[in-house]
């Protein structure tokens, strides 16, 4: 049997060994572990045994201690040994290095009083005065299926690391017990948030069955979404309090998915445990309510963690950013025989939601529900359109500014308030320099359930507009000129107009080519008489006039070619012709084999054919000024 078991970090192991030395020297049993647990083993068979064998822990809590998980394993374990024995310091000793004692978890450690780790003298007295004390060696609980009191969460098998914030939830509801370290004296609730899928009812319920000798009252499983329904089964039409009472000992309340879009702040701290020996964690998304409980942020996995989730695939870890649930259904999918490269592909599909086939259920629908309103909606389609870039306020502003083409100060509004929406559903992260960015899987889900992707396309041409206005500034050759000359950067308006006009202008006939024999020669007149009108709406729109170019290519300069040197005269030529044939069609005739048998359609189509060129050099010159380039050029 050991009278220590010396836990520490690897990083400290130069200092540990001096320390190991003392206490062996002043006749303590120790054991050391010099060759480290297996990441993501939990406590190897070695360790488990050897805690057994031992009277107490020893932690050397280093600021490195907690982040090792081998470390929070051995505290873990030998700490539930001594709550089942009534004091959770009772099996566990802490060495503290460090000026501080704000990295110690969880807070009753904190409130203990360390062993100097200055002082080998005093530390070998100390140990030995709290090992004569313990009668045995510890005694380890086997993790299995718990039996609760009340209501039966959803097993979680792919639950994995987050220690620390088991650590932070534990250290939370019991920080009254420390008063002198916290300041606070008397219970408080804990919220666990986060956006969907993230693991927070999890890690409530990981919580619920590693610290159930904490509540010797039993834990209790409340559905949020059901919560009244559970409370009245619960009670059986008895008093809540009074039975909380009779039983006289602490319990852990849990009520799982708050549905804070629903509920005021008053009734949700209304689903609190109905008796003050209770202790309350909370799972909710959303983060608009500080006031109810100590609130513990849950982010996405490390890529450690996640890797392990989907068998080592790192590009599938990378694709779902920590995600577990994501990480969980295609480790199941590498399971069931699928080939990892195969799931990649087949997730960034559009057709379908691989997530929601493995799921085989709608489960993207769940992760987006809160969109609810048309701000924070237009926002998120902002940063999807930005993803993997971060998304700023200001740049949401721009984009919604240019895309309804409202005042600066209400797309600010608009910007401000949905961002704000966003953040406290947990769909937009902050990044660090102050914008927000989209997680992968919410943009998955997104893509599949945006209720009106036209309006996503329209934002989209909006963002490409805006962020050619960073642009730098460029310089043409003059025609006929022997120099460059530089040319002023053009207005948004004029770049917004250019990009407007250069879409419009390379999906009609005459950019896209009409094959012989295809199509109608009246629909390309007609189509090339819209082009005029839409040009000239588009350039009344952002207050830019019609006129003859006089050097460098402008907005203005090319609309005028466009209409007046391109387009007119063709539609002056042929639209007269054309409708003087047209009118001679047999009532008993189709118009398009009345117009194939037309004796000019061929030459008709020869022009049209020759329109393309002039066009498409048009259509280059309006990227230049918008900054877009849509893939066609002219071959001249």
């Amino acid at each position: 049997m050991w009278d220590v078991f010396l836990s520490y970090s690897r990083g400290d192991v130069e200092r540990v060994r001096p320390l190991a030395r003392v206490l062996r020297d002043g006749g303590l049993e120790v054991f050391t572990d010099e060759t480290g647990v297996a990441s993501f083993a939990g406590i190897s068979d070695t360790i488990r045994r050897e805690l057994a064998r031992s009277k107490a822990l020893l932690a050397y809590y280093s600021t490195g201690y907690p982040e090792r998980e081998a470390c929070q394993w051995e505290l873990t374990t030998a700490y539930l040994a001594g709550l089942g024995e009534g004091d959770p310091r009772g099996r566990v000793m802490v060495v503290n290095p460090e000026a501080t004692t704000d990295h110690i978890h969880p807070v009753e450690l904190r409130d203990a009083r360390h062993a100097p780790a200055d002082d080998p003298a005093a530390l070998v007295a100390d140990v030995r005065e709290h090992v004569a004390r313990l009668d045995g060696p510890m005694a380890t609980q086997e993790r299995g299926v718990r039996r609760w009191l009340f209501g039966s969460p959803e097993p979680c098998p792919d639950f994995l690391g987050r220690l620390s914030e088991l650590w932070q939830v534990h250290s939370a509801l019991h920080a009254h017990a420390a008063p002198l370290v916290t300041g606070r004296d008397a219970p408080r609730a804990v919220q666990i948030r986060g956006m969907a899928g993230i693991g927070k009812s999890a890690l409530a319920q990981e919580y619920a069955l590693r610290f159930e000798a904490a509540y010797s009252g039993g834990v209790f499983w409340v559905s949020g979404q059901a919560y009244d329904e559970s409370v009245r089964a619960l009670s059986g039409g008895d008093s809540l309090f009074r039975r909380f009472d009779d039983i006289g000992e602490p319990f852990l309340w849990v009520v799982d998915a708050v549905p804070a879009d629903r509920l005021t702040a008053r009734g949700i701290a209304a689903m609190a445990a109905p008796h003050p020996l209770g202790r309350t964690v909370f799972t909710l998304r959303s983060r608009a309510y500080d006031g109810i409980g100590t609130p513990v942020d849950l982010g996405p996995l490390d890529d450690r963690h996640a890797r392990v989730l989907v068998g080592g695939d790192a590009a599938l870890a990378e694709a779902m950013e920590g995600h577990p649930r994501a990480l969980g259904l295609l480790g199941r999918g590498i399971r069931a025989g699928h080939r990892p490269r195969e799931l990649y592909d087949r997730l960034h599909a559009r057709e379908g939601s691989l997530l929601d086939a493995l799921a085989e259920t709608d489960m993207t629908g769940d992760l987006v529900r809160d969109v609810d309103t048309a701000e924070a909606a237009d926002v998120l389609r902002c940063a999807a359109v930005l993803h993997p870039l971060p998304l700023t306020a200001q740049d949401a502003e721009r984009v919604l500014a240019a895309a309804d083409r409202v005042p600066r100060a209400v797309a600010a509004r608009r910007a401000a308030n949905g961002v704000a929406e966003l953040r406290v559903r947990s769909l937009l992260a902050p990044v660090a320099d102050g914008g927000w960015r989209l997680h992968p899987v919410t943009l998955h889900a997104w893509h599949h359930h945006d209720p009106a992707p036209a309006r996503t396309e329209s934002l989209r041409h909006a963002a490409l507009r805006t962020l050619c206005g960073r642009r730098d500034p460029v310089t043409l050759t003059f025609p006929g000129s022997r120099r460059e000359a530089p040319m002023a950067a053009p207005s948004e308006s004029e770049r917004m107009a250019a990009f407007d006009i250069q879409v419009e202008l390379v999906t009609r006939i005459g950019v896209q080519e009409l094959a012989p024999g295809t199509g109608s020669l009246r629909e390309a007149l007609a189509s090339l008489k819209s082009l005029i009108d839409f040009t000239r709406g588009t350039l009344h729109t952002y207050s830019i006039g019609l006129e003859r170019g006089s050097g460098a290519p402008t907005v203005q300069s090319l609309a005028y070619t466009l209409i007046n040197d391109t387009i007119r005269p063709f539609t002056s030529t042929w639209h007269p012709r054309l409708a003087a044939y047209e009118a001679r069609c047999p009532t008993d005739a189709a118009p398009l084999d009345h117009e194939s048998a037309w004796p000019q359609a061929d030459t008709m189509r020869t022009e049209l054919t020759a329109l393309r060129e002039p066009l498409l050099r048009i259509a280059e010159g309006l990227g230049d000024i918008s900054g877009a380039d849509f893939g066609v050029a002219a071959t001249g």
